[in-house]
């Protein structure tokens, strides 16, 4: 985000309504201390630092998530900035339930550019940018298509989380065996074999035989299969059993 809002990190602000106290830690966390004598007086966290709210490509607020549990769901806060000529924590209502929300004011957010997102991105991703705000003007893209685009770079800059789906799918694909090209093939296989040579090392060094029968079944899931069992009888300890492929 914003490098000149960094100065707030390792700082903490209270605010103070009826018989709760609040307590916003900015990229930290969002706390509740409940100021009474009751056995079961409730403190704990409203929300962890997770990820900037954008909207109209500005930055306008800061989404703590993952909080304490709250009754099928974890609470979450969302905390925005406005400008005022101090630091401090100015407002705190729950609209939803275990969803809260909280005002705080800052004078390093009072200059119009001061939550720009565009001047905090890599110069690779603003040309991504620039190039979809050119395929927008072209009409070769529509406006979801615009919004698309703007999300997958916020995402890759950090400052959004990607969905679980896109990390799954992400995993997906550097686990693929399946290659686009001869070349792509070629060089995925180069790079087991070097691995298979380390591995074969590394049961030398351990007295464990590795004899590998490629003419029963050669493929890469099998072999890695054998040796990742050879491995992990090594890590456990058991020298003196012989593998054979």
């Amino acid at each position: 985000g914003p490098a000149h809002l960094f100065r707030l990190a390792g700082k903490c602000f209270s605010f103070v309504e009826s018989t709760y106290k609040y307590e916003f830690c900015p990229f930290h966390n969002v706390t509740q201390h409940e100021q009474t004598f009751r056995w079961n007086a409730y403190s704990g966290i409203l929300g962890i630092w997770h990820e900037w709210e954008i909207n109209n490509n500005t930055f306008v607020g800061m989404w703590m998530r993952e909080g304490d549990s709250c009754e099928t769901k974890t609470r979450q806060t969302k905390v925005h900035l406005v400008c005022g000529k101090s630091n401090k924590l100015a407002y705190v209502s729950e609209p939803s339930t275990c969803v809260y929300s909280v005002t705080f004011e800052t004078p390093l957010v009072c200059h119009p550019h001061s939550l720009l997102v565009y001047p905090t991105l890599t110069e690779a991703l603003q040309r991504k940018w620039d190039e979809a705000e050119q395929l927008l003007y072209d009409e070769l893209i529509t406006d979801q298509g615009y919004k698309k685009i703007l999300k997958e770079i916020f995402e890759e800059a950090g400052l959004l989380k990607a969905t679980e789906e896109k990390e799954a799918e992400k995993q997906s694909k550097k686990i693929s065996l399946e290659f686009k090209t001869v070349e792509k093939c070629s060089k995925e296989y180069k790079k087991l074999s070097e691995e298979i040579t380390k591995l074969k090392v590394l049961l030398d060094q351990h007295g464990i035989a590795y004899k590998a029968n490629f003419a029963e079944n050669t493929s890469v899931e099998y072999v890695n299969h054998k040796l990742a069992t050879a491995v992990t009888t090594v890590l456990n300890g058991s020298k003196d059993e012989h593998l054979h492929g």
